[in-house]
């Protein structure tokens, strides 16, 4: 396999050539191509066809998002969308962006260095193995409503990287009001996981919050795990489940790591829980989901079809931690059919 073909799109000369110079530092990696507006990008798209394309969210002319509708729909790419701390990542990502990566804080050396000789170049390689084109996402086939009456004692756990911003909302918009409570990790920088949650508690008929230590995991209600150098894990306090989320090492690179959920419900909650593994690079989750289900737990794994990266849930499904592999419109009934059987 050849390099990555990469095209930047940043408007400020000083920061589009510290990209290129350092992008081109990586074997694996060539810069092609660079733009400073989106009309100078579509030029550069058809003159060097590159593989991923970088954007920052903020261009003259025309914003990176609205160029993000009108490109997509007539040339899918891989796009990693370079942005501040801003929810309008998060309209990127709906607009069809495989994903982003937080602009560093320009006078912070080990954060710069950071961004550009890892966490960029990381982006980048995951999103030239994307699936691009299909995002969008159908209606779900509707389910049916709860028949049991112990959902206090009931915890569904999920997990997502690459993709699972737009791959969660699509779930957990199908919980109604009265869905057992649920816990989620996304990979995610620090500040994002507010403005997430924040953003999917608009749009989703369950309570969505980032999670703090000492929250109650109770029905009606979604803790996202906040981006950042903790881990979130669950734990059981004079009966309830709680959420405990605490300083750590990355576990499989990441930090939070669903392994490190997803092996404390396994501990807590054992045949009381449900998992649910998404769309994501590498293995993150996998050996966690097999744990909850050796515990007796019920598991469902995102199909390939669906999966914006397929790596997160094959390794889980390839390990055989996955007791139903569906497509993603079909998990939210899914769920609510295994949990009816609890």
């Amino acid at each position: 396999m050849g390099k990555i073909r990469v095209l930047v799109v940043e408007d400020s000369l000083m920061f589009q050539e510290l990209l290129v110079r350092n992008l081109n530092k990586n074997p694996d990696i060539q810069v092609v191509a660079t733009a400073r507006d989106p009309f100078e990008a579509r030029d550069a798209i058809i003159a060097y066809k590159p593989d991923v394309m970088t954007l920052d969210v903020e261009l003259p002319k025309m914003s990176g998002i609205e160029f993000l509708q009108r490109l997509m729909p007539q040339y899918p790419m891989p796009v990693v969308v370079i942005s501040a701390l801003n929810d309008r990542v998060f309209e990127a990502l709906n607009a069809g962006a495989v994903d982003f990566v937080a602009k560093p804080v320009t006078n912070q050396r080990e954060q710069v260095e950071r961004f550009i000789c890892y966490d960029l170049p990381d982006k980048i390689r995951t999103a030239a193995v994307a699936h691009v084109g299909t995002k969008k996402i159908a209606s779900p086939a509707g389910h049916s409503s709860l028949q049991n009456g112990h959902l206090g004692n009931l915890v569904v756990a999920i997990g997502a990287s690459t993709g699972g911003t737009e791959a969660i909302s699509s779930v957990i918009r199908e919980f109604d009001e009265d869905f057992p409570g649920v816990v989620v990790v996304q990979h995610m920088p620090a500040g994002f996981t507010q403005m997430y949650a924040n953003r999917l508690n608009e749009q989703c008929r369950m309570l969505v919050k980032e999670a703090r230590t000492g929250d109650v995991v109770m029905p009606g209600q979604v803790l996202i795990a906040p981006g950042g150098d903790a881990h979130m894990e669950l734990v059981k306090v004079n009966g309830n489940y709680q959420v405990v989320c605490k300083r750590g090492n990355k576990v499989n690179g990441h930090c939070p790591s669903v392994d490190v959920l997803f092996r404390s419900v396994a501990a807590v909650a054992g045949k009381q829980a449900l998992g649910i593994i998404l769309t994501g690079m590498g293995g993150d989750g996998a050996k966690g989901l097999l744990e909850m289900k050796m515990a007796g737990a019920k598991t469902i794994g995102q199909d390939e079809s669906t999966c914006v990266v397929y790596g997160m849930p094959k390794v889980a499904y390839d390990i055989g931690a996955v007791d139903y592999r569906e497509k993603l419109i079909d998990i939210p009934k899914r769920t609510y059919q295994l949990l009816n059987k609890m």
